[in-house]
């Protein structure tokens, strides 16, 4: 069941709260907190690998200085629905010593993978990596993807002295102004991605198709993320992008459907569109498919806007801009 998924529809702006972050997961069932110690671990372990033997100085010395676990469940509002295709990711933030080390492909594909594999962690992790002077930037930029950790996540690891800086929210104006602009550039995005997306299905061009239509979709999920909380991971990860923004915005869960094995086999196809649709001889999607997907993205891209210009009307109205 959901667990008061309507609690708080985002960081109120001019929120000033700065609480010291909790340690402790024991809201969460007993094997949700096992899971988490084994993603946790698991990453320390690989970490510790990837920078074994390592001469230069940034990363002989390279630490892992916190590990946060956000998002749902760390408001306590997650849903474990596996049986109708719905369940809330863990949401991972790792705080590092050293820009380099932030390289997913560097230093975390391994980690990543283990995690995904181990049949003892029975729901997705998404995992974004930073350093300590980016999170704090966006701290004290306002950004509301920081305020909201800050407020809201959970320790599962971090070494003594390393603090996060003070939020400092955003005004009302400056945050209308971005979302205002983030919306207009990204929503005429959207649209030339699913306009080309017909052309290349019009000409029989279906793994362009696929892909352009993958893109469409992670340009959707962009312009929600940003306009919402001014972040947006470097990821073409389709189902984390999924993941996030309908952790902010429930009504975008109805965009694609799950229920079915056939639902959800559709997804998969969207969103190993990116690689495979290019490179892939063994990629295969039919028309079928085709038109699934881009129904689903084009019922995306229409929620997205509709719940985008709704929290612009949030802010419009905070600011005192006459609609």
């Amino acid at each position: 069941m959901r667990h008061g998924v309507h609690r708080r529809l985002a960081t109120c702006v001019g929120d000033r709260e700065n609480p010291v972050m909790r340690k402790d997961v024991d809201h969460l069932p007993s094997i949700q907190q096992e899971e988490l110690a084994l993603v946790r671990q698991t990453l320390m372990d690989e970490f510790a690998v990837a920078i074994a033997g390592a001469t230069q100085p940034w990363k002989k010395n390279g630490t892992i200085q916190k590990v946060i676990l956000f998002g749902s469940y760390g408001r306590s509002d997650w849903v474990d629905e596996a049986a109708n295709g719905y369940q809330s990711d863990f949401d991972i933030l790792v705080i590092v010593s050293h820009k380099n080390l932030t390289d997913i492909a560097e230093y975390w594909y391994v980690a990543e993978d283990k995690i995904q594999r181990d049949p003892a962690i029975g729901r997705p992790v998404n995992i974004i990596v930073h350093t300590l002077d980016e999170v704090n930037d966006g701290l004290t930029r306002g950004e509301y993807f920081w305020v909201d950790i800050a407020r809201d996540g959970i320790a599962l690891y971090e070494l003594p002295g390393v603090a996060l800086a003070t939020p400092k929210p955003l005004t009302a104006a400056d945050a209308y102004e971005m979302a205002d602009a983030y919306l207009t550039d990204w929503m005429s995005k959207v649209d030339a991605a699913l306009e080309i997306a017909a052309f290349c299905v019009s000409k029989g061009h279906d793994k362009d198709a696929a892909f352009t239509l993958h893109q469409a979709a992670e340009r959707a999920y962009t312009c929600f993320l940003l306009v919402r909380t001014h972040y947006v991971p470097r990821s073409h990860n389709l189902k984390f992008l999924r993941s996030l923004a309908e952790d902010k915005e429930p009504r975008l869960v109805a965009a694609w459907p799950r229920a079915t094995k056939l639902d959800r086999r559709r997804f998969e196809l969207a969103k190993r569109a990116y690689v495979e649709a290019r490179y892939s001889t063994n990629y295969e999607i039919g028309a079928d498919d085709l038109v699934a997907i881009t129904n689903a993205v084009q019922d995306l891209r229409d929620r997205v806007e509709t719940v985008s210009r709704e929290w612009l009307d949030v802010l419009r109205a905070k600011v005192g801009i006459a609609s």
